[in-house]
């Protein structure tokens, strides 16, 4: 691992641990040449899996675009990013345990829907905007009225 001070590659590892329920591994690093100490994360490589877009296209799954669209609904919203990271992982657990070579988009959409509807309410209708392709105002306002039918019935 490269120094990000002195771009030495030279390091030892001072303290490891399991983190986001063993979904990554922290480590705790110090660089040999000038004793600078950083962390790097370490987590499993979900190589291999595509996303079925809707147009017919196939894509490289990743957990970075899907974060980045959680975080995109979520902006300015009160969810900790620790909520949205833990979002991503179940998620990402998921698909990987019910597909091993191709996932369709829409069922990462809508466990994306489904989380989101869990964590924040706006984030969600927000989410959902984009992936149903809202046209129109009354799209909005029937999304909502879906939502206040849900927690009418909670």
């Amino acid at each position: 691992m490269r120094c990000p001070k002195c771009g030495c590659l030279d390091d030892k590892v001072i303290d490891s641990r399991a983190s986001r329920e063993g979904a990554t591994i922290r480590r705790r690093r110090e660089c040999e040449a000038c004793a600078h100490r950083f962390t790097t994360y370490e987590e499993i490589e979900h190589a291999g899996l595509v996303v079925l877009k809707r147009d017919g296209r196939r894509e490289e799954f990743s957990r970075d675009k899907l974060l980045a669209g959680i975080r995109k609904a979520c902006q300015k919203r009160p969810v900790s990013p620790k909520a949205i990271e833990d979002l991503v992982d179940r998620i990402v657990l998921e698909i990987t345990d019910r597909y091993e070579r191709e996932v369709p988009g829409e069922v990462i959409g809508k466990l994306v829907m489904d989380g989101l509807r869990q964590v924040d309410q706006v984030a969600y209708v927000r989410f959902a905007s984009v992936y149903r392709r809202f046209q129109e105002a009354t799209d909005f306002v029937q999304e909502v009225r879906k939502l206040e039918g849900i927690n009418d019935h909670s």
